[in-house]
């Protein structure tokens, strides 16, 4: 049997899945609308197995986008990934939002040969982003941080350039990071992207504890009190 995979990217607002056999995307689903995670995610999974005439227990491992991003869309996509493992007993996989976003770029030709960094960016509200910067052969030069963002950021990287910075939270940078050479895409990660870390990671046997994984939230959920009475 063709190795087989099922990604689920659930970090941001985009809720996405995938299907892959020997290599290949056979499948998708996505939706942008809003605080639908709950909703469609497990019914896109359904969908995407009958009409590959699957069951879960068919596919090798799940892939889930592990974060950062959305404190909800990551709670959904990760219990579903869990509750699919554990029922179905194959192993579980995951891959960072910011990854996710550099080999979407790879897929979609925005690395090109003259690129010298690629800055992946999820939104976190305001001019705060999820970052960290790869090299263009894939690999992640700096941590994962949620950064501030202002005239002096990726200064070194932007007079180095070109750059590409791209997700949801790099429109919103561009006229800050502005700079010869410097580039923004806007986008949402698409699990299909997810590819070509899932399948290393399967081969290397780099599982993750399905009874322990937690998604990486960066930043502590935070809840407020309503200042309106309600009585």
């Amino acid at each position: 049997m063709s190795e087989r995979i099922l990604f689920i990217e659930t970090s941001t607002a985009r809720c996405s899945t995938a299907l892959s056999e020997g290599g290949e995307i056979i499948a998708r689903r996505y939706s942008e609308t809003p605080r639908a995670h709950a909703s469609l995610t497990a019914v896109f999974v359904q969908e995407m197995l009958d009409e590959a005439g699957w069951r879960a227990a068919d596919c090798d491992a799940v892939c889930v986008g592990k974060g950062p991003g959305s404190y909800t869309g990551l709670r959904v996509g990760s219990s579903t990934a869990k509750g699919l493992c554990f029922g179905a007993g194959i192993p579980l996989v995951a891959v960072s939002t910011l990854e996710t976003l550099f080999w979407q770029a790879v897929r979609d030709n925005l690395v090109t040969p003259e690129c010298r960094y690629v800055v992946p960016m999820v939104d976190a509200r305001r001019m705060e982003v999820y970052t960290a910067v790869f090299s263009p052969d894939g690999k992640q030069l700096t941590p994962t941080t949620a950064r501030i963002v202002d005239a002096d950021s990726f200064r070194a990287e932007r007079e180095a350039g070109p750059v590409l910075f791209l997700g949801d939270g790099a429109a919103k940078c561009a006229e800050t990071l502005a700079a010869p050479g410097a580039s923004f895409v806007a986008c949402e990660p698409d699990a299909s992207a997810m590819l070509v870390p899932a399948r290393a990671a399967l081969r290397e046997g780099r599982f993750e504890d399905v009874a322990y994984f937690e998604p990486f939230y960066l930043k502590e959920f935070m809840t407020t009190v309503s200042k309106k009475k309600l009585f």
